[in-house]
């Protein structure tokens, strides 16, 4: 079983390369709700995050109100790499457990995790192979844009993330997901059928 990393810059269509690999029996983890289930009551970085970022981040149902966070984090780097230590340690250790745990449960082929951060946290190294979505960065800009961002917003969250030419570089294989579903797909197809032969020869 190959270990695969699936990353992109945000609002690439690194979301939807992986919801076709699932439809095409491959698991996928997606670190982005692992790292936001370590946030609930109860978790250890949701201590850690309100001793650093300040308890008033919690709502009256205890849970950490994530657009302030995400406010506060995007607006200052030192501070987004702060939430980064604190996070990206205990995400990587899920994800190194559900890897082996992938593997004696028997899956064949390759198994991914889905991350924005991937190249960011150091764990590429850990990997057998890295695939990376983009797109052009005016559709990045204009997708956010769809999404109810600002367009201040949406340029900080960009600018937090590794340049997409670093995280080409480092690229087992790329997909293009600035044109149609239907090319997206073709892509991924053409990948699942290169990741099952070599993983049988």
């Amino acid at each position: 079983m190959l270990k695969f990393g699936l990353t992109g810059g945000i609002a690439s269509g690194k979301s939807a390369v992986a919801a076709l690999l699932r439809e095409m029996g491959f698991p996928v983890l997606d670190a982005d709700s692992v790292a936001h289930k370590l946030m609930e009551p109860g978790q250890s970085a949701r201590e850690e995050i309100l001793r650093e970022f300040g308890a008033e981040l919690a709502g009256a149902d205890g849970r950490i109100d994530r657009a302030k966070l995400a406010a506060i984090v995007f607006a200052d780097p030192a501070r987004l790499a702060k939430l980064n230590a604190i996070l990206h340690p205990r995400v990587e250790q899920i994800m190194l457990n559900q890897y082996e745990e992938w593997k004696r449960s028997g899956v064949r082929h390759a198994a991914f995790v889905e991350a924005a951060l991937l190249v960011e946290a150091g764990f590429v190294s850990k990997l057998d192979g890295l695939v990376v979505a983009w797109c052009e960065p005016e559709q990045q800009l204009e997708r956010l844009k769809a999404r109810g961002m600002s367009e201040l917003d949406a340029k900080r969250r960009i600018a937090a993330q590794l340049p997409l030419e670093e995280k080409m570089r480092l690229a087992t294989y790329t997909i293009d997901c600035s044109g149609t579903m239907e090319s997206t797909r073709a892509q991924v197809h053409a990948l699942a059928a290169k990741l099952r032969k070599s993983s049988a020869s």
